[in-house]
């Protein structure tokens, strides 16, 4: 979750939150490969951002692969003030997520999402927050997954829900 910063033309900007809802951030969360519940969130939710403001009036279908393919006005065109920063939450359990870090003996982390959501995943055992062991949550406990049939589909399935 944060603010939508886009890169164009060889710099950074934010977006203008006219126009903007749900539809609009369910195409950033799948451009940027994350998947939960999408929420837009204007006014500048998570703060004002500087320098330029390059988007203004998008409006997605939700079914397009990134934010150029929604109509939009022209790149710079805008008529906003960085108050109107657009947001967007990708939360894969609708705001009841917190991430604890918990290292264990050997110094390595185990990353989880604290909560009681069946079929939430983690890593355990890696050396960052991005390797480890998957496991599953189911029926209050926390299980591992078996590698029996597991190919790199997989791997890409956790990776997106985490």
């Amino acid at each position: 979750e944060g603010r939508v910063e886009v890169y164009h033309d060889g710099k950074w900007g934010t977006i203008c939150d006219d126009q903007w809802d749900d539809r609009d951030a369910e195409v950033v969360c799948r451009q940027l490969g994350l998947s939960g519940t999408p929420k837009a969130l204007s006014w500048a939710h998570y703060g004002q951002g500087s320098g330029p403001i390059l988007l203004d009036e998008v409006q997605c279908s939700g079914n397009e692969l990134s934010l150029d393919q929604c109509k939009k006005s022209d790149w710079g065109q805008q008529n906003c003030d960085h108050i109107e920063d657009a947001g967007v939450s990708c939360d894969p359990f609708t705001g009841t997520d917190v991430q604890l870090i918990q290292p264990d003996a050997v110094g390595l982390t185990t990353h989880y999402l604290a909560c009681s959501a069946e079929g939430a995943v983690r890593l355990a055992g890696g050396r960052s927050p991005g390797e480890g062991r998957v496991e599953v949550y189911y029926n209050g406990d926390w299980g591992t997954v078996c590698d029996d049939g597991w190919t790199d589909l997989g791997a890409q399935v956790v990776c997106r829900q985490l």
